[in-house]
């Protein structure tokens, strides 16, 4: 029997917990520059030793980046905020509605808000005391999942009584995520008003020097790009498909070839109608909505290209969300 004055607790509860990379809270360049600050002192994302990096950092490009970044931000800001803070909030949403009660949906952001621990510590709060983390990378990286479980110990550390925690493995190669791919790109492809000669994938780059100390997402990506080819050759037969990687940082090398090169160069060799997704994103943001979008379509019409289209993410679409709830409920067996 419980006494009397026995503090009040939650019911026990299994949660899970969507976390997407990040975005500043606001299109402004204080507010990216709060953002860059945590997100580029990560040592998964920039390998630097520190002191070099510290000095390059505050020195140089927080002084610089901030205010570009935030037109960036800036040209694709919603009435609801962050894109990509709108998707993932409408992905843990459907995900709720999907599992029903008996678990609890809740998402949070590697970097910025709201933030793992503090997201960790609400669903310890509600009762969460076994949760599944799951980070909406399909690709492996040091820089993106590896991070996301760097952040997730951090919160850990500060709680007396912690949950227990699972983490959803990457499903870059998984059947189901390739069958949403090619069921949401094949109907985009469908809706678009000209016929696409070349069907770009752009994955975002990492230095090549990652792939040389054994990080699989290069491989990942290919992967990804093979199976999605095979499984929309058999309605698109003469749609070629052709693999890049976008958004390049610094001077080091990159993983190639780099998404704007492939653009100019396919529009030079006469390619005139393209199509582009990102199949290494889970929900749109910054990186599609204006990198992709506007930026990438600047490259292709200039060097001679005429009928370009983005397609949309998966973000919280049928197919998606289809995809994720059979992940989760997989993760999630002996628990619920």
């Amino acid at each position: 029997m419980v006494p009397v004055d026995h503090p009040p607790m939650a019911r026990p509860r299994v949660g899970v917990m969507l976390v997407n990379l990040g975005t500043p809270d606001a299109a402004t360049a204080p507010a990216v520059r709060r953002y860059l600050a945590e997100f580029l002192w990560d040592r998964r994302v920039v390998e630097i030793p520190r002191p070099v990096w510290w000095m390059i950092l505050h020195g140089i490009i927080l002084r610089t980046r901030p205010a570009k970044s935030a037109h960036a931000y800036a040209q694709v800001w919603t009435k609801d905020g962050s894109p990509l803070a709108f998707y993932t909030k409408a992905q843990a949403a459907d995900l709720q509605a999907r599992l029903g009660d008996g678990v609890l949906v809740d998402w949070g952001m590697r970097y910025g808000n709201p933030s793992i621990p503090d997201v960790l510590a609400r669903m310890k709060a509600a009762g969460c005391e076994r949760i599944l983390v799951a980070p909406l990378y399909p690709q492996y990286s040091g820089a993106t999942t590896a991070s996301v479980i760097d952040r997730l110990g951090e919160g850990l550390a500060g709680m007396r009584w912690q949950p227990a925690i699972r983490t959803l493995p990457p499903y870059y190669d998984d059947a189901g995520h390739i069958a949403a791919l090619r069921s949401d790109v094949a109907a985009q492809l469908r809706g678009l008003d000209f016929v696409p000669q070349v069907l770009l994938l752009s994955f975002h780059g990492m230095p090549e020097r990652t792939l040389h100390l054994g990080d699989p997402y290069h491989c990942h990506c290919r992967k990804t790009a093979r199976l999605l080819s095979e499984a929309l050759a058999g309605e698109f037969p003469g749609l070629r498909i052709e693999t890049a990687f976008q958004s390049r940082f610094g001077r080091a090398k990159w993983l190639e070839p780099s998404t704007e090169g492939v653009l100019a160069k396919l529009a030079g060799e006469g390619v005139a109608r393209l199509a582009i997704v990102a199949p290494g994103f889970a929900s749109d943001c910054v990186e599609t909505l204006e990198e992709l979008s506007i930026r990438g379509r600047e490259v292709f019409e200039e060097a001679g290209g005429r009928d370009y289209a983005v397609l949309e993410c998966l973000n919280a679409r049928p197919e998606g969300m289809a995809m994720m709830e059979a992940l989760v409920r997989r993760e999630l067996q002996g628990w619920v």
